[in-house]
């Protein structure tokens, strides 16, 4: 099968990745062999070709918002069929039995492991996965509208609820790339007002065309002191800019796996019992409560798609903000 294969770090522009040719895998005890048809590009994939994160082995096939469908089965597995469609988040498993999969939060088990950065991900012909973990699709959602969802969706939700956000609260969002596009349908869909804070002028004209009140610059000051805020930017410096746009009590919630520097700041800007907290990937039911809220709403997908031999430009054009939306990898040959 063909694969994309990250053997070294390097700079987007310099293309680490490699297409190889690899064996197709065989699942073992509770897996599933998946056949790819679309994987989305996500800003965790970058920061893991360029280091910013590291994977705890090399050589990795990266990816990790699949829609395939299930191929084989390997021994045990009766929760799902060959031919089912499917998707593949970025959680891949958890151990199930520590503090925090006992409490529902698998998404911070030390023992857990993300598709396409501790397991083979999507940049590829087929993958295998966990049976227990691949997220049914509701059948309104086409491939190409479902993919973005598995990763920017799914993990954008869980920022609305880290942020604490009740129906009818004035949210920010810094950042308006592929999880900001799709959290503001969301929250418009509770009622929300909601102010984008962008340097692309493309970007800030899908917020207004997605139903922003108002768009501008992570410097600028909003028409009304915001009830919530999400951060989508990995940029340190916009955590004081936020927290200064933030009423008394409320809540900046950071999304992002990694970040630069965090400048020093007063005080004053978290005084007043304002919460700011960060939110680390997402649980198995934040993907089943969100898909289901996505085809109910029904959320619509900005999609930019790449041919599968176009993985590295569609991660140096994510790079530099050329992108609207999000990138998808056409995997499966039409």
């Amino acid at each position: 099968m063909k694969a994309f294969q990250l053997n070294g770090t390097a700079q987007a522009e310099e293309k680490p990745l490699e297409l190889v040719d690899l064996p197709v895998p065989e699942p073992g005890p509770g897996q599933v062999r998946l056949k790819i048809k679309l994987c989305g590009v996500c800003h965790t994939d970058l920061h893991t070709i360029e280091g910013d994160i590291h994977p705890p082995h090399m050589p990795v096939v990266p990816g990790h918002q699949v829609v395939a469908t299930i191929d084989k089965l390997g021994e045990g597995v009766e929760q799902v069929k060959v031919g089912d469609r499917v998707g593949v988040p970025w959680l891949y498993d958890a151990d199930g039995t520590c503090e925090y999969c006992r409490r529902g939060l698998e998404n911070l088990c030390p023992n857990a492991r993300f598709t396409g950065f501790h397991m083979d991900g999507g940049y590829a012909e087929y993958m295998l996965a966990e049976a227990a973990y691949v997220l049914p699709l509701p059948d309104s959602l086409t491939d190409g509208q479902a993919a973005p969802l598995l990763c920017a969706g799914i993990i954008g939700y869980r920022s609305l609820r880290q942020a604490d956000l009740q129906k009818g609260e004035r949210l920010g969002l810094f950042g308006f790339g592929a999880s900001a596009h799709l959290a503001i349908q969301v929250a418009r869909h509770w009622d929300c007002e909601v102010y984008a804070f962008t340097r692309s002028q493309a970007h800030r004209d899908l917020a207004m065309d997605l139903g922003a009140a108002w768009a501008g610059g992570s410097e600028d000051k909003p028409p009304k002191p915001l009830d919530r805020a999400v951060i989508f930017a990995p940029v340190g410096e916009i955590v004081p800019q936020a927290l200064a746009k933030l009423r008394p009590a409320g809540t900046l919630a950071i999304n992002a796996i990694h970040m630069s520097a965090i400048p020093q700041m007063p005080y004053e800007l978290v005084y007043g019992e304002r919460t700011l907290r960060s939110v680390a990937n997402a649980t198995y039911q934040d993907g089943v409560e969100f898909l289901e809220l996505g085809a109910e709403i029904p959320i619509v997908s900005t999609v930019q798609m790449y041919a599968f031999e176009d993985a590295s430009q569609a991660l140096i054009d994510l790079k530099h903000s050329r992108i609207n939306g999000e990138a998808v990898l056409q995997i499966e040959k039409q």
